[in-house]
């Protein structure tokens, strides 16, 4: 890693689809920071276990190779079903985290399945749970056009992905407001 530029950093999402995205067109590849930065932006709780899975085997003594060896493959790869089917089928990763990586990575091509998005278009909630990947694959074009035709029109993929996820947590927010939060705990 060169120099990090830490006031840019600091917007996690604008760091990962600005820099790291650009970083990764340029070179064919990304290093374990600027994908790790990836993995900490759609969930920081998976790092340790995302690390684990990449050097698990013998072929890589560190992360820094597992990484390079995975994007670059990432970066060959011909097609976008191939793309997710690396991650998904030859790495171990839950659809979830392999399309946040493809997003970032692809952000015109891919978006990001996520549980608030499925709950705001009504369906999608079983496809994490799909084990063949083909079916994964058609799942996952399902619930691409459906973000397409429900976020509004005008926007990028992105956009529309970030609208649908952000009407989410609104309407939850709302929710746990008129509830007070389910009461909370006593003395917090």
């Amino acid at each position: 890693m060169d120099t990090v530029d830490y006031l840019a950093q600091y917007d996690q999402e604008g760091y990962v689809f600005n820099l790291v995205q650009k970083r990764f067109v340029s070179q064919g590849f990304l290093n374990a920071y600027d994908f790790f930065c990836i993995i900490i932006w759609k969930a920081n709780r998976a790092k340790s276990k995302i690390a684990q899975r990449l050097t698990k085997n013998s072929q890589f003594d560190n992360l820094e190779d597992a990484v390079k060896e995975l994007t670059d493959k990432i970066y060959k790869a011909p097609d976008n079903n191939k793309k997710l089917r690396l991650l998904i089928v030859d790495w171990g990763f839950q659809l979830p985290m392999a399309s946040a990586i493809l997003t970032a990575l692809y952000p015109n091509d891919f978006t990001v399945y996520d549980i608030r998005v499925c709950d705001e278009l009504n369906e999608f909630h079983g496809l994490k749970h799909i084990i063949n990947f083909e079916n994964i694959w058609t799942g996952y074009q399902a619930y691409k056009q459906k973000v397409e035709l429900i976020g509004p029109s005008g926007l990028s993929l992105r956009d529309k992905d970030r609208y649908i996820w952000s009407r989410s947590f609104s309407k939850q927010l709302e929710e746990d407001l008129k509830n007070c939060f389910g009461k909370g705990e006593e003395g917090v």
